[in-house]
């Protein structure tokens, strides 16, 4: 099943001609999905796009109604004067189309989304007093809580020591495996990514490169600047199991 179905998109900003053009692919239920390239080939642009933020787009975009998110991280955002708990269940109003109040069943999911991601025991803890993997664990929460189904990630790593990223990247990967979560994610830390990730789909100046399973992606060499540092790593090249 199909979570996320995009046909012939094409994008552009008013200050440039083309920034997406015929994009096609799907996302399937279960599966953890990851979106690669160069800075400035319309990744972030693509995400925007299928969360209705971008408008005015032509082609189709098919998609599950509740798709939890969880943005770039900036400054603001991790300096925000709330406790984890609150953070957290911020996430559920999304679910509400008619209300902006907490529902009774709100708290025991979000304290359940908590407990599964071990943050449940600080939840009275100031979110900004986290530390930087704290803080992104917080934000999958608050994001699962919008869904059951799909959750959509930009960057969730960015600027996180590598040993933690791998520690997010585990998660991320426990909770598809356990809830058949479909994970769709935007990343540059991409020799990690790899290690998890079912599909690739790597954006080159605002076109579909590549559109297929990580194996093959890999086989096929990757982009250049991965191969490079596959190289110079020697990093296993295979998805691990964990």
């Amino acid at each position: 099943m199909d979570l996320i179905k995009i046909e012939g998109l094409s994008f552009s900003y008013p200050s440039r001609k083309h920034t997406l053009t015929d994009i096609n692919f799907n996302v399937e239920q279960g599966t953890f999905t990851c979106i690669v390239g160069e800075n400035g080939s319309g990744k972030s642009t693509l995400l925007k796009c299928i969360l209705g933020l971008n408008k005015g787009y032509s082609g189709k975009i098919i998609k599950e109604k509740k798709i939890g998110y969880l943005p770039q991280k900036t400054e603001i955002q991790s300096n925000f004067p709330a406790s984890i708990e609150e953070v957290v269940m911020s996430g559920t109003i999304s679910r509400h189309i008619k209300s902006i109040f907490y529902k009774k069943d709100d708290k025991q999911k979000a304290n359940e989304i908590m407990a599964e991601l071990g943050i449940y025991q600080i939840r009275k803890k100031s979110f900004a007093e986290l530390s930087g993997g704290q803080q992104q664990r917080v934000l999958i929460a608050r994001a699962m809580c919008a869904t059951e189904k799909i959750i959509i990630l930009d960057e969730p790593t960015n600027g996180l020591d590598p040993s933690i990223a791998l520690q997010i990247y585990k998660m991320l990967d426990e909770l598809k495996r356990k809830n058949n979560l479909t994970i769709l994610i935007v990343s540059h830390d991409i020799d990690r990514a790899l290690k998890f990730a079912d599909k690739v789909i790597e954006i080159e100046n605002g076109k579909v490169k590549f559109n297929g399973n990580t194996t093959d992606y890999i086989k096929a060499g990757g982009i250049k600047w991965f191969k490079q540092l596959v190289k110079w790593c020697h990093m296993p090249l295979y998805k691990e199991q964990y």
